[in-house]
């Protein structure tokens, strides 16, 4: 009796313990059936993505060629040293690597916690490394768990720091990179070009990434590779570059250099040269100084050595000053004025002018002077373009002024001045041709000095006042004289090449405009540009030249600054086939400093002498 009441006690409790139990195994059941059936597919791959990692393969770059065939750009096997990415925790590791390599501990850990690159993908952290540095990780590997040498493809530049500007440099993306348009489909870790050809043709420079799967363990260490796609390397790309051409450019750009600062402009540093077909656009040459040598971004560049490019102290090297930089065209844009004037019917071939030397056209408290302070007595238009009267150009720029309408700015953008010309180099700048409303808003906070006044316009006349240019512009507008009106869209892309060598896309010549100037005010300017290097102010630099050149002279007033020299100029006279524009900042006199480098660069192109020559040149 006493042990029937006993189980009777006891059952409550043993229905309490079986409702738990069922409770909890439906629990696990629902759990279970929400993971294999509900979430089934959904854990699975994440179960094969834990077990298979996908490391991309990088494609060779295609190279970069001169017009020739030549390799400006290609590539190279080099030995690295690549370390695992979880020793960036193993400061004694670090420590040693940096030791041995001569690399900032720092700049190490940097690399090893970059998260652009796949997570499991070994981090270069020095590359061309010497094979003594290889032979001593391998007989010392158990102090360098992780660390190993490799063979791995980077750019190489034959040349070296030639053509720099042109090429540009490659690295890694950068996450607002990533967002870009040209760039999708594009990972983190990915090497693209940041500048130059390398950034223009980035679309056919990178072939298609391959990749290689791994299985890992449950550590997310490698155990083997599953499937391996092998990359296709990019297409080469042929440019309008000469290399003879672009080395005369550079040397002449440098001696120009010296040249001013023997002429006591201590200050000229920095400057550029461009060459351009005057028939086809094709950028023959493109010289920017100062430089650098593209090979500094193998591998990744150090901070220290990226802030020492672009600090103010080292005249910003990476920038390509042929077409990023702008500057007042002094009076080789008195080519344009007089253009205008002609175009206006507001001066002649034999148009008269006194120069007295000082000018008093707006009244005596705005006078002015011509850089020849003792004048150039009676001068016509023809002869202020040799000489490079500033008085015959305050007097034109004073009459349009009267006329009230901006004809000037009119005629510069037929010219291709104040906007790109569209070259296809990325970076470039428009210029600016100033003009009221230009003004106005420029100086909207300053109502004072927001309204335009004669002084703007004779000032502009001249090249200085607000108007500014780059060489590149320079070169085009010249060669639409040249050429008979034609401005032409210049272009560095001769050809993209297929996997034959062939041409698969040809550069193409582009008309953008016409100058819309008959072929007689044509001529007077061409019969002016002739006379400034056969008897004005650019004929000593083409004495004995071997052909007749046509351009002009300038030199450019800039605020707290040395006076910028510059020249414009393409030859053979007869039949015009080449322009150089040459511009040395603070380098002094157009015909003394740049006039020089302009005639080293027609003389290679023209197969003539490339000597330096010394030349003096008072004007402006």
């Amino acid at each position: 009796m006493a042990t029937v009441d006993y189980r009777q006690r006891l059952k409550p409790r043993f229905a309490a313990l079986g409702i738990i139990v069922v409770g909890i195994l439906g629990v696990l059941l629902v759990r279970l059936w929400t993971m294999q059936v509900l979430f089934g597919e959904t854990f699975a791959a994440q179960a094969e993505d834990n077990r298979i990692h996908e490391i991309p393969l990088d494609a060779a770059r295609g190279r970069i060629l001169d017009r020739k065939g030549r390799p400006l750009v290609t590539n190279r096997a080099a030995l690295a040293v690549t370390v695992e990415p979880g020793a960036k925790d193993d400061r004694p590791l670090v420590d040693d690597l940096s030791a041995l390599l001569g690399i900032p501990a720092d700049e190490i850990e940097e690399r090893l916690s970059s998260v652009r690159e796949a997570a499991l993908k070994p981090r270069v952290v020095a590359v061309d490394v010497p094979m003594r540095v290889v032979a001593y990780l391998e007989e010392n590997s158990e102090r360098f768990p992780g660390v190993e040498a490799a063979v791995v493809a980077v750019r190489d530049y034959p040349g070296g720091s030639t053509a720099a500007h042109v090429l540009g440099y490659t690295g890694e993306i950068s996450e607002r990179e990533l967002v870009q348009a040209d760039l999708t489909g594009y990972r983190l870790g990915d090497t693209v070009g940041k500048s130059g050809a390398e950034r223009q043709f980035e679309t056919v420079l990178q072939g298609d990434r391959g990749y290689r799967r791994i299985e890992v363990d449950a550590r997310g260490r490698p155990k083997g590779v599953i499937e391996e796609i092998e990359p296709v390397p990019g297409r080469d790309v042929r440019l309008t570059i000469d290399l003879d051409v672009q080395e005369v450019a550079e040397k002449a750009l440098a001696d120009a250099l010296e040249e001013a600062r023997a002429q006591r402009f201590p200050k000229a540093k920095a400057g550029a040269v461009v060459a351009m077909d005057v028939r086809s656009g094709e950028v023959l040459a493109m010289a920017s100084a100062p430089t650098y040598d593209p090979g500094l971004f193998l591998g990744g560049i150090s901070s220290r050595e990226w802030k020492r490019l672009n600090d103010e102290g080292s005249e910003y090297p990476l920038n390509n000053r042929a077409i990023m930089a702008a500057y007042p065209p002094a009076s080789t844009f008195k080519l344009v004025t007089g253009a205008a004037a002609l175009d206006a019917g507001i001066a002649s071939e034999w148009t008269t002018y006194r120069c007295s030397g000082k000018w008093s056209g707006m009244g005596e408290q705005w006078s002015k002077y011509c850089w020849n302070r003792s004048g150039h007595g009676s001068v016509s238009f023809r002869r202020g373009i040799q000489d490079s009267c500033d008085t015959v150009f305050y007097e034109i720029g004073y009459a349009f002024y009267k006329r009230g309408e901006e004809e000037i700015q009119e005629v510069a953008r037929r010219f291709g001045y104040g906007a790109p010309t569209g070259v296809d180099l990325p970076g470039e700048v428009g210029g600016r041709v100033p003009d009221a409303a230009w003004k106005k808003k420029f100086n909207e906070n300053y109502p004072e000095a927001a309204v335009w006044v004669p002084g703007d316009t004779v000032n502009m006349a001249i090249g200085q006042g607000d108007m500014l240019a780059t060489p590149l512009q320079l070169a085009v507008s010249y060669a639409a004289i040249a050429n008979g009106g034609e401005v032409l869209r210049p272009r560095v892309l001769d050809a993209v090449l297929d996997v034959d060598g062939k041409a698969a896309l040809q550069g193409e010549r582009r008309v953008e405009r016409d100058l819309k100037l008959s072929r007689g005010r044509i001529g007077v300017l061409r019969r002016g540009l002739r006379d400034v290097t056969t008897g004005g102010t650019a004929a000593a630099v083409f004495r004995g030249f071997g052909t007749t050149v046509e351009g002009k002279t300038g030199t450019a007033e800039v605020n707290k600054k040395d006076d910028y020299a510059l020249f414009v100029g393409y030859a053979p006279a007869e039949n015009p086939r080449y322009v150089v524009a040459a511009v040395v900042e603070q380098g002094g006199h157009g015909g003394s400093v740049a006039g020089p480098a302009a005639r080293s660069v027609l003389g290679k192109l023209l197969g003539l002498s490339t000597e330096r020559v010394h030349a003096t040149d008072v004007s402006r």
